[in-house]
């Protein structure tokens, strides 16, 4: 991905707001409804990448079509669904950007789906530290032995986390 700049920034029309949440809706379920807001501004970055601001928080990302919270929305508004949670031994692996290996995952939310976003978070607060992108369903991951099962995309830490706004 390249640099990340935040260029230019408007308000959404309510209308859209309603098609950005029930987009969300059908990415995590019930929980999209965390995210709705009077306020919902999106922010060109002049990549790929849109970003959507939640009462001026940078809440939303959307990639290729596919909207799911940013690791500030995860904490600021925690979901349950489609988590992948790893042990404490990948943690400083996870926060420099590593994909997940299938040693260090503990558990699997069973809504996780390939090619899919999935929250990746740690084993003891459960905070996410990651996004990334499911490489097998739920039960085809769990079933892996070794190797890469989620390719992660944001973290903590990354350009998206330090966007100025």
């Amino acid at each position: 991905m390249g640099k990340i700049i935040a260029k230019r920034r408007h308000p959404i029309r309510r209308s859209q707001v309603a098609e950005l949440i029930g987009t969300l809706h059908d990415e995590i379920g019930p929980s999209a409804e965390l995210f709705s807001a009077k306020t919902i501004e999106v922010l060109e970055t002049g990549t790929e990448l849109h970003m959507y601001l939640v009462e001026k928080e940078p809440f939303l990302l959307e990639k290729d079509g596919i909207i799911f919270p940013s690791i500030r929305g995860a904490l600021a508004r925690p979901f349950p669904e489609r988590r992948v949670v790893v042990d404490m031994g990948a943690v400083p692996y996870v926060v420099n950007g590593a994909d997940i290996m299938r040693p260090g995952i503990k558990s699997v939310s069973p809504d996780v789906k390939a090619g899919r976003p999935v929250q990746i978070v740690d084993e003891r607060h459960g905070k996410p530290l990651a996004l990334g992108v499911a490489l097998f369903d739920a039960e085809d991951l769990i079933a892996q032995e070794k190797g890469k099962v989620v390719k992660t995309f944001h973290h903590v830490g990354d350009e998206i986390w330090n966007i100025e706004l």
